[in-house]
């Protein structure tokens, strides 16, 4: 007698309840829920699998490497000029500048007058004592700079720099080549590549020029192509100066052929808000070479008007993973379930019927009922199994109702 009660308690206890399912026939609530479940598998079966691969894993830690080179001779007041007079800084790395015209004053130190360019002067109350100028420290002097304009006088490199004056840019610059040497990873999946294909022999590099479609694994780009491809005049950059972008983007799909995971190369101007102002327009940068003439020394002074190039690298790479892919479909089955919801509150709130759906969905019961569950959960422990009411459900229930037409 206590085994059987004590197998009968073990029993009661592994049990499983599930939720009671109520089946609503109405053409109304079930044409809503199949179009939600609809939407939702077009969702994600078009945008989240689709368009954003959420079954591969992505990265974008990319690591790049560039190597610049610059080839071209130039005549700049009569005076041919190579990569090593017109390139800044030399080392070839991924920022660099194209001188392409020049301003330069030959100075010694000593005292002279201002640049034209600076304020006049009345008396030597204008020029105020160690206040600096433009050019050196004032000295408080107001000399004469002809017969009818004065400056103050300056202590330091003199003459003063005139960089007003009218020159001309160097008119070779638009055939000068850049030679641009990328190498990427992405070291989580180890996968790495360069501009260029490891086939490519020095005649082919000789002769080619780089073309956006045609060539894109030509690592030699003209300078006039790439200013065309920016959009720029070539006279009112070389003028003025001014910061041009080269970006190369990698974008790669490492389940296709590494053959398909090719740059794309876009130009750009990236100074383009300094043209729209009244000052300070264009890039531009002094410097010096210094020597020694009759002991004595002297400098030459360049204000240069150059092109800077910036070669900006980019990308990400995508790879199938099991691990994201099973995360999205079991977020895609969980999300067909919000059509349910969307329904009930339907029902509950807007359709008529709602009252008989909810005595069918929900059912009340008060503490007395508690009470008489527990007494009867007792006298089931204690052998009274025959108890149970007559009315109350089989195993073999399904326990779903069944609504008729609500709406």
């Amino acid at each position: 007698m206590g085994s059987s009660k004590l197998v009968g308690c073990i029993s009661d206890f592994f049990t499983y309840e599930t939720t009671k399912s109520v089946v609503v026939k109405s053409w109304t609530i079930g044409i809503i829920n199949r179009i939600v479940q609809l939407l939702i598998i077009i969702y994600f079966v078009g945008w989240v699998f689709l368009h954003e691969r959420a079954y591969q894993q992505q990265d974008t830690a990319i690591e790049s490497s560039v190597m610049t080179k610059v080839k071209g001779l130039g005549e700049y007041n009569n005076r041919v000029m190579d990569v090593a007079e017109y390139v800044i800084p030399p080392q070839g790395t991924s920022v660099f500048c194209i001188v392409t015209k020049l301003i330069a004053t030959e100075q010694y130190q000593g005292t002279c007058h201002e640049s034209s360019s600076h304020r006049p002067c009345k008396t030597a109350r204008d020029c105020q004592r160690r206040e600096p100028g433009d050019s050196g420290i004032k000295t408080h002097k107001c000399v004469s700079l002809n017969s009818t304009h004065k400056t103050c006088e300056i202590r330091g490199w003199c003459p003063a720099e005139e960089d007003e004056a009218k020159v001309d840019y160097m008119k070779e610059v638009e055939n000068f080549t850049i030679f641009i040497k990328n190498s990427i990873r992405f070291p989580l999946f180890n996968f790495v590549k360069g501009n260029f294909l490891p086939s490519i022999t020095d005649d082919y590099i000789k002769r080619c020029n780089f073309h956006p479609e045609t060539d894109i694994y030509c690592p030699i780009f003209r300078v006039g192509d790439i200013l065309n491809l920016a959009n720029q005049s070539l006279p009112v950059i070389a003028s003025q100066g001014g910061v041009i972008g080269i970006k190369i983007g990698w974008v790669c799909d490492l389940d296709k052929s590494a053959d398909q995971c090719n740059p794309a190369y876009t130009f750009s101007r990236l100074d383009e808000v300094s043209q729209h102002n009244k000052v300070s327009k264009g890039y531009n940068f002094r410097y010096a070479r210094y020597f020694m003439e009759n002991g004595t020394e002297r400098r030459t002074l360049f204000k240069a008007f150059a092109i800077r190039f910036d070669v900006l690298v980019y990308g990400s790479a995508r790879k199938f993973y099991i691990v994201p892919t099973l995360i999205n479909i079991v977020v895609a089955f969980t999300s067909v379930g919000v059509g349910t919801v969307l329904c009930d509150i339907i029902l509950l709130n807007f359709l008529k019927g709602a009252d008989q759906y909810k005595a069918k969905k929900f059912e009340e019961v008060s503490e007395t009922q508690i009470t008489s569950s527990v007494s009867q959960s007792n006298e089931l422990c204690e052998g009274s199994q025959m108890s149970i009411k007559q009315t109350e459900k089989q195993s073999d229930d399904s326990g779903a109702y069944s609504i008729g037409q609500l709406a």
